[in-house]
């Protein structure tokens, strides 16, 4: 099989010819860079280099599908956001994040602008799958990113008054939701009319150590169903941390596949979601990919599949300083199974 029929024949519940590895979050580190000769900050910003880095994933780690973008930030700034430059260990560029002050307050009024598609770095990000798509065809599967609902509102009028909210006001937060789900799903129609084959959609602040498991029954559950209704593409549902009490509402939500950090187990996780949910994961990428040993890395993905994940995945985004041999651990294990 192709990378890309691997993946697609797990999709399709069928039997691949071995497992299938790559990653629902950003699997960029310091290494590929360097193997590629594609740096950040251009990575996050410009599409020719961005293709060029999520290409890595393949060609240099052996993962079977492609993914990017490599921040969280995209959305957000399109909507009015600042952005700050990520740093790095020892000056080299890090990850971008959401800069303060916020473009709202919870109790001023948001609308959705027409022209979402044009703003910020989406031009961009979609230049790069196109970039992509020419490059690998119908070879190796295209991931694209888009953040959810949750996490985009919290970065519209800050995480902190958000989670406040979520216990005083619950209700304030609806026009922020519906502003960010229209978002993502707008991004994620643009991605695959370029050529992206999967929506992976992250989702952070959703996670329980955040806001409550109910808060998510609630609230989320209603705008996360609305996004993957609405996207024409397999997709992928990731909310980071331990979502063993929110992995039933998660499923609900209608992914094809849902990313799980070790936190959760993949035993549970079938248990609440049926025998049709596809489960990915498999290792922590603080403790066993960023500081472990290659050895750790193929200890914990043996464990993984033993406990039911059917793709091999770093379990969230990996670390940009994580060793590329552990990376690589994962795609030697996946070609034995």
């Amino acid at each position: 099989m192709t990378p890309k029929e691997r993946v697609m024949a797990v999709l399709q519940h069928q039997k691949p010819d071995r497992m299938p590895v790559f990653g629902a979050n950003s699997t960029v580190n310091y290494e590929q860079m360097e193997a590629v000769q594609a740096f950040w900050p251009e990575g996050h910003e410009k599409g020719e280099v961005m293709y060029k880095q999520a290409l890595a994933a393949h060609t240099v780690l052996g993962f079977d599908a492609v993914r990017l973008p490599f921040c969280q930030t995209i959305e957000a700034e399109a909507l009015g956001c600042k952005v700050k430059p990520g740093k790095g260990p020892d000056g080299a560029q890090g990850i971008p994040g959401i800069d303060h002050p916020p473009p709202y307050k919870l109790d001023e009024p948001i609308e959705f602008p027409e022209d979402f598609l044009e703003r910020g770095r989406i031009p961009e990000l979609l230049k790069a799958v196109r970039l992509l798509k020419e490059e690998v065809g119908d070879q190796v599967a295209i991931v694209a990113g888009i953040i959810g609902p949750f996490t985009i509102a919290g970065s519209l009028i800050d995480t902190v008054p958000l989670l406040k909210a979520t216990f005083k006001t619950p209700e304030k937060i609806r026009p922020f939701l519906d502003v960010a789900e229209r978002a993502g799903t707008a991004l994620a129609g643009a991605l695959i009319e370029a050529g992206a084959d999967i929506i992976a959609v992250e989702d952070m602040t959703a996670s329980p150590q955040l806001i409550a498991p109910q808060t998510y029954g609630d609230y989320e559950l209603e705008y996360q169903k609305r996004q993957f209704d609405a996207i024409d593409a397999p997709t992928i549902l990731h909310i980071c941390g331990n979502v063993s009490k929110i992995v039933e509402w998660m499923g609900q939500t209608g992914p094809d596949i849902i990313s799980l950090e070790p936190k959760t187990s993949p035993i549970l996780a079938r248990e609440k979601c049926g025998p049709d949910m596809i489960l990915m994961g498999g290792v922590d990428t603080a403790t066993t990919l960023f500081m472990g040993t290659k050895e750790d890395v193929i200890e914990a993905c043996e464990e993984s599949i033993a406990d039911g994940i059917q793709i091999l995945a770093p379990g969230c985004a990996v670390g940009p300083g994580t060793p590329i041999e552990n990376l690589k651990a994962m795609a030697e294990v996946a070609k034995k199974h």
